[in-house]
């Protein structure tokens, strides 16, 4: 974290304003924890991506509470939606004299990259380096606005929870964190603990059963023919196959935290 904050602290300096890109399935866990001092010293616009992978109710009970906060935050699905209105709201936001200077942040997977290349769009122009910013970040010009893309500021949060909760979406792997078959069984769990497993099953056409999720895993497995010689189920590949199959919303439209959760712990 502290590379990231060293990097931001000197961006900070030749900007104007920073658009954060979370994940509107877990929009606490996909911030950072470098976003709260950031926006002591610069305003944050934070964009909440894959609205059609959240819950509808989920996600207008987040937009309550940022707006509670006075956070300006904005949800898209970057597939469908224009982008012109965040374009014209941050045109508004532009200095007299010159483009606004704003940087496209956020965590892995969460889709920084996508909405970067919205922004800048075909008609892209590469500028050179900026007095003062290291080397290391590209700038692009579009209409106004002067975009910078630096990967690898943004840091997750630390908390060995909300790394879990990350390798379900993609933005983590799953193999640094105990492999597939132990991210799949927290994954089950913690649906099953908050009441979410149901639809899930479903799009599998399996029954929900009160049972361990070792045997949930199995019926997965078996659904799914992930099956080594003899007939036994692959554990490790029914959890990627979950895993992957979650993280890709396949298995439907689902939010996993609520504002007020309290913060992982472990």
């Amino acid at each position: 974290m502290a590379r990231g904050g060293r990097k931001l602290a000197e961006l900070l300096k030749k900007l104007d304003l920073i658009l954060e890109v979370r994940d509107a399935r877990a929009p606490f866990s996909t911030s950072s924890p470098l976003i709260s001092a950031i926006s002591k010293v610069r305003p944050v616009v934070s964009v909440l991506t894959k609205k059609d992978l959240a819950d509808e109710e989920r996600t207008a009970l987040w937009l309550r509470h940022f707006k509670s906060l006075g956070q300006n935050v904005w949800l898209l699905d970057l597939h469908k939606d224009s982008l012109a209105p965040l374009r014209s709201f941050l045109l508004r936001r532009k200095p007299q004299h010159r483009e606004l200077r704003l940087a496209v942040v956020g965590i892995p997977n969460v889709g920084k990259s996508m909405l970067l290349n919205a922004l800048v769009g075909k008609a892209q122009a590469q500028v050179g380096a900026i007095p003062g910013v290291t080397r290391e970040v590209n700038w692009f010009r579009n209409r106004g606005l002067l975009i910078v893309d630096s990967p690898g500021i943004l840091d997750p949060h630390a908390e060995p929870g909300v790394h879990r909760m990350l390798s379900w979406l993609g933005c983590a792997k799953a193999e640094v964190l105990g492999g597939y078959e132990a991210a799949a069984l927290d994954l089950l769990r913690f649906l099953r603990e908050r009441v979410l497993i149901g639809p899930l099953l479903a799009r599998w056409e399996l029954e929900d059963l009160d049972e361990p999720a070792e045997l949930t895993l199995e019926r997965i497995g078996r659904r799914l023919g992930c099956l080594v010689a003899g007939g036994a189920v692959n554990p490790d590949l029914a959890g990627r196959r979950l895993v992957d199959s979650f993280a890709s919303g396949k298995l439907g439209p689902v939010t996993l935290e609520l504002p007020g959760d309290p913060l992982w712990s472990d």
